[in-house]
């Protein structure tokens, strides 16, 4: 571990946020010799600690910070203080996350082209597309050992899998398989392999899927010239008279106040925390927030359609045995109008325990088909919808007139359904129906969405400043030393899971920082 920096060190890079894009861009730019601090909101847990119970992993990890929620979506009844269920620890996100590791299609990194003028959709092209971040996704996947990359090969498939995989393939579906996942299928950098537990939420006990925790940050700290900072809650960032920003605020876990100066600051606290933290961070130069002249801050939050279909057999499944995610269907993804939406989706596998399953199944709901569907647990096969949703610019965070512990307003969640999403979600509870009514399910179930792992846009990448909050490298328009490194510069969400390309994303902009650096341009 290296020495802590000091915190009058003007010369450090400062980065908010340890999970996909944080932890990342950190490790990458300590390699290339930067001096680098990330500070994380949350507690360090280390692979030994992670408890593999539903209940008590969510107690430990999940970011339970008062929010609320507003807008027609079913999230805003069920899970007010909820919108999202993201991780408060070093790693972030990737902590929790099931590993499923998918390059974007060209047509979603220009969706205005592609889609056309979509009625109260917010669309824009991203300012790059696939061309340009193919030998980053190549670099990405080498890096997190993604399976059916680089000669990795596929995990195995789980029962829940097998079902899906049978009835996917009786009506026609061609791209099944278990995945692209970034978790070991053999041994690999240091790492064992899957040994399918089937905790994969939890926080992964066997260190086989790769998180910034496990896979990046100790790499990073070993260079001594990456600090990673715990407990520290940013405030505020500061700038000086010239708008450069000069440091950041942040309260220690006793809540005591500290300002670490910064040479070039960076933001990848989440597409929640980040806009907050921007918008906190106002001033008389910049009544409405840092980075955000454009109003664009906040806005054009999306969290991917989703919902999920469970089917319920005469005989045991047990698809909480195994890798949780491994299996997917690809057919839906494409762009095809025909079917009454643009843009597509994938179904992956799923399965909660049983817990969850009674809180997330449908929420608030009882009687006889509940307890039915409960009675049945293990002649239960599910699966996941991941597709497309369209942004908008009302679907936004903004700062609600309620504090935390820290004086900080708390963030306000909103989001309306787009007609879009709406269509595409019917769409796939029909066919995840058929596919499990193809192979014998007894029953079907259709849930709602559940808070959302996949926190997209809010500070999105535009060519013109007035379109976006940040550039083609995340660096934000308005001021060029202060980046976005998240999920929350997506200028578009994709049908695919986004933590590779938020991966991908890190490393270019790790490149770029660093050579601007060396000349002396930040």
């Amino acid at each position: 571990m290296s020495a802590p920096y000091d915190l009058n060190d003007d010369s450090v890079v400062v980065i908010i946020g340890s999970g996909a894009g944080g932890g990342t861009l950190g490790t990458q730019l300590a390699l290339k010799g930067i001096d680098t601090v990330i500070l994380e909101a949350g507690s360090r847990h280390e692979t030994w600690d992670f408890i593999n119970d539903e209940w008590d992993s969510f107690a430990q990890l999940a970011w339970k910070d008062k929010r609320r929620t507003s807008g027609d979506w079913r999230v805003s009844t069920d899970f007010p203080n909820l919108p999202a269920w993201i991780v408060k620890s070093v790693g972030g996100s990737t902590v929790h996350w099931a590993g499923a590791s998918l390059r974007f299609q060209e047509h979603e990194f220009k969706t205005k082209t592609h889609y056309g003028e979509v009625k109260d959709a917010n669309l824009l092209d991203w300012p790059i597309d696939l061309k340009e971040m193919e030998p980053w996704y190549a670099m990405a996947e080498d890096r997190m050992g993604v399976t059916r990359t680089n000669g990795i090969p596929g995990l195995p498939g789980n029962n829940n899998f097998k079902v899906m995989e049978a009835g996917a393939k009786k009506i026609g579906y061609k791209e099944v398989h278990t995945g692209r996942m970034a978790i070991n299928s053999v041994p690999r950098d240091d790492r064992s392999s899957c040994l399918q537990i089937g905790f994969c939420f939890q926080g992964c006990k066997s260190g086989a899927k790769w998180s910034t925790l496990v896979a990046e940050i100790p790499k990073g700290e070993a260079t001594g010239k990456l600090e990673v900072r715990p407990d520290s809650m940013v405030l505020r960032i500061e700038h000086d008279a010239s708008g450069k920003v000069t440091g950041v605020v942040y309260a220690d876990k006793d809540g005591k106040q500290h300002l670490q100066k910064a040479r070039v600051v960076a933001v990848a606290g989440n597409s929640i925390e980040s806009p907050r933290l921007l918008l906190n961070s106002h001033s008389s130069k910049f009544p409405d927030g840092l980075a955000n002249s454009s109003g664009q801050v906040g806005r054009n939050y999306m969290r991917h359609t989703t919902g999920s279909v469970y089917g319920i057999f005469e005989k045991p499944v047990h698809m909480y045995r195994g890798t949780t995610m491994a299996g997917i269907i690809r057919d839906e993804s494409r762009h095809d109008p025909a079917r009454g939406f643009v843009g597509g989706y994938e179904f992956e596998t799923l399965s909660l325990g049983l817990p969850f399953m009674a809180a997330f199944l449908d929420p608030g709901k009882w009687g006889g088909d509940f307890a039915d569907a409960m009675d049945n647990y293990r002649n239960m096969a599910g699966m996941w919808i991941v597709g497309e949703d369209m942004p908008r610019a009302d679907n936004r965070i903004t700062l609600a007139e309620e504090t935390d512990e820290h004086g900080m307003p708390i963030p306000d969640v909103h989001f309306d359904d787009h007609e879009n999403d709406n269509a595409m979600r019917d769409h796939a509870y029909r066919q995840g129906s058929a596919i499990y009514e193809a192979v014998g399910a007894v029953r079907t179930i259709h849930t709602p969405p559940y808070p959302s792992t996949h926190n997209l846009g809010t500070n999105r990448m535009s060519e013109k400043a007035e379109d976006g909050v940040v550039n083609r490298y995340g660096q934000t328009h308005d001021i060029p030393n202060l980046f976005v490194s998240d999920g929350s510069q997506f200028t578009s969400g994709a049908a695919e899971n986004p933590t590779l390309t938020i991966v991908a994303l890190a490393l270019r902009q790790a490149d770029h920082i660093a050579g601007r650096m060396a000349k002396g341009e930040l």
